[in-house]
């Protein structure tokens, strides 16, 4: 499908922020739990996501400033949310200045969902 083809393309081209916290997700080191990048999930591809337990973190960069982007990030999460995931948003700047505050929020929300 054109949603598969496109979470390729996009794991083609990863931003530095979206490598920098791959780098440190990928290969169940959170705590042994396994993440994806560039996943499709319904309607849309989302940076990464866990299906156990049920995360999903977006990485926003500047374009989620624009006007209307904020309103179709809000669907989109309400959207995940009543797909049971909880939804994490980080800035890419905050990846990129700091990565281990961004892991360890990652790593508070898998502890929440574990419970």
């Amino acid at each position: 499908s054109d949603r598969i083809s496109i979470a390729r393309s996009l794991r083609k081209r990863p931003t530095d922020a979206e490598s920098t916290l791959w780098r440190r997700l990928r290969g169940r080191q959170i705590a042994g739990v396994k993440f994806r990048r560039q996943a499709p999930i319904g309607p849309y591809i989302v940076d990464f996501i866990s299906y156990d337990p049920r995360i999903v973190v977006e990485l926003d960069g500047g374009q989620h400033a624009e006007p209307g982007h904020s309103e179709r990030d809000a669907v989109r999460d309400r959207w995940l949310r009543s797909q049971g995931f909880a939804v994490l948003r980080f800035w890419d700047s905050d990846v990129l200045a700091n990565p281990e505050a961004v892991l360890s929020a990652i790593l508070a929300a898998v502890e929440r969902r574990r419970g």
